[in-house]
């Protein structure tokens, strides 16, 4: 299938090199510069303007990868013209932008992936499919941890802006945090949360806290950050008959381990293996091959647009829940 890239900076070209069977025809990005390396780069055509982009070229799928704020008019364009749209995390800077990407979707009969590369990092895909197995039974409290230190002038790049992002360390790096959540143990009930501004001198959250309950039952806490000093991921599962723990992305985040173990029901030690994976990070192409799957097999992909507008209502709730001091009820999406 033919593919065509908007926004060529980090996470486009990230993109471009995760595509395996498919490929690249176009792209296009507002900065000349940008737009010359990465057209070279990849052989592909460049475009100054986004919709000769995808029209000249008949591509299947477009990848929208700018700014939060410049993404909605970009991907309903694609979604407008029966292209298929990848469209990086978050999917949209609110719930009602969300809303508005998945109806246009399902209006005119194409599929919307959000960028929730997470889902395929080798240790949190393998703690979702041995949870999925039964062997370690009900699901009863989930313990996350995801952020970093920030850097020199992070108070001026855009994430620090609310006009352009939408919101802070929610909307970056807590998105993924929230939708591992949703994966793992089902729609939320409700949410108590705090977003707060703790160091950074800028207009969005750079630290957010959360006590979520899911329907099913799970209770959830996790803590995303702008101010941990070093890289941090950690993803914890407790259930009935044993435990699940993801620690590293690879990199900068430390090699990616799974600690899967069993409760002894005699009490003392469990049984505990520890499983370590590569330290590149192949979790773009394998959703990237999903994807594609899931186009030609004519089924919704893992980490849909779905999951996508899911993920905003949470973060919606816990801004109300931070301004409130109050917890809130995640009302069923039918209903929203």
């Amino acid at each position: 299938m033919k593919v065509s890239i908007i926004g060529c900076g980090l996470i486009g070209q990230k993109r471009a090199l995760s595509l395996s069977d498919d490929y690249l025809v176009s792209c296009c990005d507002t900065d000349p510069n940008v737009l010359k390396i990465f057209s070279t780069k990849f052989n592909c055509m460049p475009y100054e303007d986004f919709k000769d982009a995808i029209d000249k070229h008949d591509v299947d799928i477009v990848i929208v990868a700018v700014i939060n704020k410049y993404a909605l008019p970009i991907i309903s364009y694609a979604l407008a013209q029966g292209k298929h749209v990848l469209a990086e995390k978050p999917l949209g800077r609110n719930v009602a932008e969300s809303l508005t990407i998945v109806s246009l979707a399902a209006k005119n009969g194409v599929l919307v992936k959000t960028g929730f590369n997470h889902r395929f990092h080798p240790g949190i895909w393998e703690a979702k499919q041995i949870l999925d197995s039964g062997k370690i039974g009900k699901p009863i409290v989930i313990r996350a941890r995801y952020g970093h230190g920030g850097r020199n002038g992070m108070e001026t790049e855009w994430r620090a802006s609310k006009d352009l992002c939408g919101g802070g360390e929610l909307l970056d790096q807590g998105v993924h945090v929230i939708d591992l959540c949703n994966w793992f143990a089902g729609d939320m009930e409700s949410v108590y949360g705090r977003a707060r501004t703790l160091f950074w001198d800028m207009d969005v959250e750079d630290n957010a806290f959360a006590l979520m309950n899911s329907i099913s039952g799970v209770e959830i806490q996790f803590h995303v950050s702008w101010t941990n000093w070093r890289n941090i991921f950690s993803f914890e599962l407790f259930a009935e008959e044993g435990y699940l723990r993801v620690e590293g992305l690879g990199g900068s985040y430390g090699d990616e381990t799974l600690e899967y173990g069993l409760r002894n029901k005699k009490g003392g030690k469990p049984d505990i293996k520890l499983f370590k994976y590569s330290p590149q990070d192949l979790s773009w192409e394998a959703e990237w091959k999903e994807f594609s799957s899931a186009i030609k097999e004519k089924r919704l992909p893992i980490g849909s647009g779905l999951d996508g507008l899911y993920a905003n209502r949470v973060i919606e709730a816990i801004y109300r829940s931070s301004e409130s001091d109050l917890p809130i009820t995640i009302p069923a999406l039918e209903a929203q």
